[in-house]
């Protein structure tokens, strides 16, 4: 669908960049409104890791998401773009003491707090300031996601949170401690999840764990399981909005939330992912003794996904209409994985056409470097041209 691109317009822009698709966006954001109004107490949290562009930044904000952070930083860029404190979360394995400070200063809703040492420096600092810091325990649940290897993170075997035989200890540990206050348990098991029967396994953890509290007269008010929902990497076109119908329905048919439970999401590429791509510029057509290569002005400095998880992102020709030709599409960078795409037809492809690398709004921006002293791509929204 090149008619989404304005492609007369991409011409005086310096290549590479990101274009958003801010109508899309909307559209995204008011189908998980609608879904999530289905269920009482269902909350959602965007996850900026994904892409903190302040552009997308305000429209989420302005949408009534909260923010999961991972970061001081993140934080900071969370309150300029105007999110309320309380409804920022902090998240990771590794919180600085400046981090923690910022989030004390700044009273957001909790951290979720994944070790018992990181507890201990959390009330150490609380009580240095005389407040009490709300805090959710993320638990490792051991449960396995369908997805690529490097971004499962609910496994025994990854760094990610407290073992689930520790759940009362610690939880003990902290009801002595006067600067904190536990309000929920914390749960993630990754990335790119698109098989429901994993957040039906996280569900059934969960409802063990919340009768084994209960045992021992607990009950807590939020129970945060992250996020994960994946998005069709394969057809941008055909899918552009996830299936969060199907992702919240099975919350609310499998997890057995209490009286007053609030429940939390951590959704960030499946709001995001689809309204970005990565405009790059066909700078040589080379044909080697077995293949021809495009070779484009983006590098994985630009998108690093490709390179990092082999990871998949549909490639467009947005110039041309001439007759489909086979390619490997391949960056300026010298290392050999500075690949997007091996053996894929496009359209015709000549010098100095645009092609769109679809599917980049998570993940791309955000993660780009400046590895051989490249600038940054810019990000640029419908908005803008």
């Amino acid at each position: 669908m090149k008619g989404q691109f304005p492609i007369e317009r991409f011409q005086s822009i310096r290549t590479p960049f990101y274009y958003y698709d801010t109508e899309l966006l909307r559209k995204t954001l008011n189908t998980i409104k609608e879904e999530t109004s289905r269920h009482e107490g269902f909350v959602v949290h965007y996850a900026v890791k994904a892409n903190a562009n302040p552009k997308l930044l305000r429209i989420i904000r302005e949408a009534g998401l909260g923010a999961d952070c991972v970061s001081g930083g993140e934080i900071e860029t969370c309150l300029k773009a105007g999110f309320p404190c309380n409804k920022i979360v902090y998240a990771g394995v590794g919180k600085s003491d400046w981090e923690i400070n910022l989030g004390l200063d700044s009273d957001i809703f909790c951290f979720n707090v994944e070790s018992i040492p990181e507890l201990e420096v959390i009330n150490e600092l609380a009580n240095a300031k005389c407040k009490t810091a709300r805090v959710a325990f993320r638990l490792n649940p051991n449960v396995g996601a369908h997805t690529h290897a490097n971004i499962t993170t609910g496994l025994a075997e990854n760094k990610f949170g407290i073992a689930m035989r520790d759940m009362m200890a610690v939880i003990n540990e902290a009801s002595q401690m006067k600067n904190i206050r536990v309000v929920g348990l914390h749960f993630h098991i990754g990335s790119q999840i698109l098989d429901m029967s994993d957040f039906e396994a996280l569900c059934n953890r969960v409802n063990d764990l919340q009768q084994e509290l209960e045992r021992h007269r607990i009950t807590l008010e939020h129970i945060n399981v992250g996020g994960g929902l994946g998005v069709d990497y394969q057809h941008p076109n055909r899918m552009p909005i996830p299936e969060f119908k199907d992702y919240f329905d099975t919350y609310a048919k499998k997890l057995k939330l209490r009286p007053g439970q609030t429940l939390h999401f951590e959704l960030g590429r499946s709001i995001v992912a689809q309204c970005g791509s990565l405009i790059t510029r066909t700078l040589y057509i080379k044909k080697g003794a077995t293949k021809q290569f495009a070779i484009v002005d983006a590098g994985f400095p630009d998108l690093i996904r490709p390179a990092l998880y082999q990871a998949y992102h549909k490639i467009e020709n947005i110039s041309s209409n001439e007759p489909k030709e086979t390619y490997d599409v391949v960056g300026p960078i010298c290392e050999s994985t500075d690949v997007f795409a091996k053996q894929i037809d496009l359209d015709g492809t000549r010098r100095g056409d645009l092609l769109a690398i679809r599917s980049a709004g998570a993940y791309g921006e955000i993660m780009a470097s400046q590895y051989n002293c490249r600038q940054l791509p810019l990000g640029y929204t419908n908005d803008d041209l």
